[in-house]
């Protein structure tokens, strides 16, 4: 098998394997021949370590503006893992579920004061709702209050229709026990007069 270590991002080639270089540890196994993009010099020397053929192509030169030396580059570089590592930090706390503000790396800091942000935000909102519901408890307590007041009779009207029941209790006359005024008035109005 013949395998491909690259770091590229686009332009794979759907009959050859890759590998990312970045993430080598040690020769794969089956391995009968090795092309090398770009400058991994460990991974080169633990094939032909290996008595594995190696070929290596040069990668494609990225100008970093900024370094003129090999020593900027790799302070360039050592900052940009430290970065990535403040993000990785600061992923891992958010899926544990917990905001934990990185010490360094000035993306990595912005992202946390936006989800911060977001998290008060969210808090708010769920005051809101919180008060929201107590507002509708209320609300649904005074509709009952309101819809039983609606079933009983007024006061006044609750004397008349106890009357009412006095007389055609009185005179035998048998009626729901829920029947209207209207309808104990009509009854009543039936009652031959003495």
């Amino acid at each position: 098998m013949e395998l491909t270590y690259s770091n590229q991002l686009s332009g794979f080639d759907p009959e050859k394997r890759y590998r990312n270089p970045e993430h080598f540890d040690k020769p794969e196994a089956g391995v009968t021949s090795v092309l090398v993009i770009g400058n991994w010099p460990q991974v080169v020397e633990a094939y032909e370590a290996a008595g594995i053929d190696v070929s290596v192509k040069d990668g494609a030169r990225v100008q970093i503006v900024g370094a003129t030396n090999q020593a900027e580059l790799e302070k360039i570089i050592a900052g940009l893992r430290a970065e990535i590592g403040a993000i990785v930090f600061l992923a891992d706390g958010l899926e544990a579920g917990e905001i934990n503000r990185p010490e360094t790396g000035k993306l990595a800091i912005r992202l946390f004061d936006a989800f911060e942000s977001v998290q008060v935000s969210i808090g708010e909102l769920v005051t809101e709702r919180d008060g929201l519901l107590s507002t509708v408890d209320a609300l649904r307590s005074e509709v009952e209050v309101l819809k039983t007041a609606a079933l009983a009779p007024p006061a006044n009207e609750a004397g008349e229709i106890a009357t009412l029941k006095a007389k055609l209790d009185e005179a035998k006359v048998q009626y729901r026990a829920n029947a209207s005024k209207e309808s104990l008035e009509k009854l009543v109005a039936e009652l031959p007069e003495e």
